[in-house]
């Protein structure tokens, strides 16, 4: 955000500060208005997508072909779509479904991220909301282990809970901007 802070709602102590101003100078993302980012607005699975997608330089999918009747070729999110899941990051919620619009949660981010790196965890969560049968299980390892992001509490990590704009462009900062 540089010296000139644009966003009203993006304190300068917040602990997002950091990874706004990162995402905004890498067109990760930009606010929500000119004078706005909406920190505490929960993202959605496209958006989620978009941000990771072009953290990592916007890579062009090999395989062309779109599974989901809701993602079309004029959507903003197409090519973060195709990208995401041919290479294992994500895949529909159906089938035939990507639910661009579903509010992602902390649990899906962290999963997001993880199976992005392609790396493994070699301590185990110890939130008692994380279970070792969860699907994010070891998303949630990797995570914390690599500073990505903590619980909510000491105990608590929420995975259930919608994912903030601040709290994910903060999550791809600790990853892949520092």
């Amino acid at each position: 955000i540089g010296t000139a802070n644009p966003f009203s709602d993006v304190s300068s102590d917040a602990y997002y500060y950091d990874a706004v101003a990162w995402a905004v100078e890498n067109g990760i993302t930009g606010g929500t208005t000119p004078t706005t980012f909406a920190p505490g607005n929960p993202c959605t699975r496209a958006q989620t997508v978009t941000f990771l997608w072009r953290a990592a330089g916007m890579p062009q999918a090999a395989n062309r072909v779109n599974p989901f009747t809701d993602v079309s070729e004029s959507d903003y999110y197409y090519e973060a779509v195709l990208w995401a899941v041919e290479n294992g990051i994500t895949s529909g919620t159906t089938a035939t479904t990507f639910g661009p619009s579903t509010t992602c949660t902390r649990a899906q981010v962290a999963t997001f991220l993880w199976r992005y790196s392609k790396e493994d965890a070699s301590t185990l969560p110890m939130f008692t909301d994380v279970a070792e049968s969860d699907y994010y299980y070891g998303a949630v390892a990797w995570a914390v282990e690599n500073g990505v992001t903590q619980g909510v509490t000491e105990t608590a990590f929420q995975p259930g809970n919608p994912c903030t704009r601040g709290q994910i462009v903060t999550f791809l900062y600790r990853y892949m901007g520092e």
